[in-house]
């Protein structure tokens, strides 16, 4: 029987983005996902996103038949780490992708900004309150982003499920995001700052991370953090934060790798 991954999305990028990483894993695993966190009125998004963890919990534990493996990246690196926390007998093990545990004084600022809204500048939630929702076809949703230097970057088949599964089609025939900019940026404006403090007394089950060699998060959090909380089992990707995107193979193989040993530790 093969293991399971429940893997988690990114802010913005609904699970079916990540398909081209989902195939090359399906000989070995069995991918499970959560499409779009943070749209079903059942699981708020709210400071600390409790009711996204939750949400990632129920779908778990409606399936529930043995441990899984927890994946996420960026927000879902985050919610998977939260998730085992709560229920560590539910999981074989968690691989961050870019989502760096934030600690120390950075917590602490990340706290204070976002009480003074300081945080729309120094986070990507200012873009994503100007991000463009609407388009006349398909073709011009194509163009549209990959004329942008940082979907320029993207390995064209996760451009191609961006464009069909990030928008959808309107009634009057043209395309709009799927994942609601509103709640994009909610996301970004409550993000956890107490995660570090909950990681005090350990975690139950082995956690991996894989990060960005140009990943801009990863360079303004640091990985001290998340260092104590790997150990060794931290590996680097060739690219920015968004690296599944850029290298889905690469990211599917190391996370294959980082999964096997993180699976020795725990036997």
């Amino acid at each position: 029987m093969k293991d399971v991954i429940h893997f988690s999305h990114a802010n913005g990028f609904p699970a079916s983005t990540y398909r081209t990483i989902f195939a090359e894993l399906s000989d070995d695993y069995e991918v499970r996902a959560i499409e779009r966190y943070g749209h079903d009125p059942s699981f708020p998004v709210t400071r600390d996103w409790p009711h996204l963890v939750e949400q990632l919990l129920e779908s778990v534990g409606s399936n529930y038949e043995r441990p899984v493996w927890l994946v996420g990246h960026s927000l879902g690196g985050y919610l998977s780490l939260m998730a085992a926390l709560k229920k560590p007998q539910w999981v074989k093990g968690v691989v961050m992708l870019d989502a760096p545990v934030i600690a120390g004084w950075r917590s602490n600022l990340l706290r204070v900004s976002q009480w003074t809204g300081l945080d729309d500048r120094l986070s990507p939630a200012v873009v994503t309150r100007k991000r463009r929702m609407h388009w006349a076809s398909r073709d011009e949703v194509w163009r549209h982003f990959h004329a942008k230097p940082a979907f320029a970057r993207w390995d064209e088949r996760m451009l191609a499920d961006y464009v069909d599964y990030g928008t959808v089609a309107t009634p009057q025939g043209g395309r709009e995001l799927s994942f609601e900019r509103e709640i994009e940026y909610l996301i970004y404006r409550t993000l956890p700052h107490t995660l570090s403090a909950r990681l005090a007394a350990g975690v139950a089950v082995p956690v991996g991370f894989l990060a960005g060699t140009h990943s801009r998060e990863v360079r303004q959090v640091g990985l001290t953090a998340t260092r104590r909380l790997t150990g060794a089992s931290l590996e680097w990707i060739e690219g920015s934060h968004l690296f599944p995107m850029e290298k889905p193979l690469e990211t599917a193989r190391a996370l294959q790798s980082l999964m096997h040993g993180l699976a020795q530790v725990k036997g």
